[in-house]
């Protein structure tokens, strides 16, 4: 996401808000740039420009046969591959608007329009954002679809399953594949979830060879503190000896406080997640189309400054395989 763009209006310049408009102007871009550094979007997903009403993200499954031994002089034998599932994400418009009153303005309350409207404004952008990708994820843990402010999200993969699943289906041969684990989290169970992961396959059957180095969870106590027991120390603390702990120095660990939703009497989920592979292969996606884009204008009716808000951009799962969730009633056992 590329800041703000801010589109010029008449009459703002000269009326009594003319020597507000560029102060409020700074202060949004400057607080932008603050949350844009420290943005959970652009950790989990591929941050894409958009230039269309929506965009179709496509796949093809490998090669079939790889090289072949042929004899000397041989001809070169051809090799064989075919689309794979597509997934097509619509760009969502979002709007949103304060206002500034003359008597504000009067009052020379400057510094009060900055940390209330203009902050407040800023804040709920970009909370927008965190808790709309956050839901997401929530809805896809629970089905393939779910609701964000009257919204309705779809959050299946482009096999047209729930991005969480226990049966993935190939478009090859429809063999299945899971990403949806059960069981609660410790550092056993970690390393079969990392170890799955690692052994997932393509539509062909060959083993992309994943590496998970990100675990995601809600901001959960007891959660926080089995994590960082399994991954904080290089001795294993549950053997006699203080055995090396092959888990220590390979985790970033993120917690995410919309994830909550998740948390359940019998549920404390968790994700395990290869950045690496997301990018490259288009996994989980969040689309910009627009950027926030402000226009501030006088209402005539009320004479005050109202500043407008407008953005285009949508979040979605394309290849399913780079996130896996565990601790789910109804995952897979291990």
């Amino acid at each position: 996401m590329a800041g703000i763009v801010f589109s010029k209006s008449s009459g703002v310049n000269d009326s009594i808000y003319g020597k507000s408009d560029a102060p409020i102007r700074a202060f949004l871009e400057e607080r932008v740039r603050a949350y844009e550094e420290g943005s959970l979007v652009n950790k989990l997903f591929k941050m894409i420009d958009s230039s269309n009403f929506g965009e179709k993200f496509g796949s093809m499954t490998a090669l079939a046969h790889g090289f072949q031994p042929v004899g000397e002089g041989a001809a070169y034998p051809f090799d064989e591959k075919q689309e794979g599932y597509s997934k097509f994400l619509e760009n969502i418009t979002w709007k949103d608007q304060f206002a500034i009153t003359e008597e504000m303005i009067e009052d020379n309350k400057i510094l009060d329009i900055k940390r209330t409207g203009a902050q407040g404004f800023i804040d709920q952008y970009h909370l927008t954002r965190e808790k709309y990708a956050a839901q997401f994820l929530v809805g896809a843990v629970k089905g393939t679809s779910t609701v964000f402010r009257g919204l309705k999200m779809d959050c299946t993969s482009n096999d047209g399953v729930s991005l969480f699943s226990t049966a993935h289906p190939s478009i090859i041969d429809g063999s299945t594949q899971s990403n949806k684990y059960a069981g609660e989290f410790s550092a056993e169970v970690l390393g079969k979830i990392e170890t799955k992961m690692q052994n997932i396959k393509d539509d062909n059957g060959e083993v992309l060879v994943i590496a998970p180095d990100t675990i995601v969870i809600p901001n959960d106590y007891e959660l926080k503190q089995k994590v960082f027991e399994a991954i904080g120390s290089e001795k294993d603390p549950a053997t006699s000896n203080n055995g090396f702990n092959y888990m220590f120095g390979r985790w970033t660990v993120i917690v995410n406080p919309y994830l909550n939703a998740l948390i359940a009497d019998n549920d404390k989920p968790f994700f395990l997640y290869d950045k690496h592979y997301n990018d490259a292969y288009d996994g989980l996606i969040f689309m910009d189309r627009i950027p926030l884009t402000m226009r501030s204008w006088i209402d005539e009716n009320t004479g005050n400054n109202v500043w407008n808000g407008r953005a285009r951009f949508v979040c979605g799962a394309n290849d399913w395989r780079e996130i896996a969730v565990g601790g789910v009633t109804g995952g897979t056992e291990l």
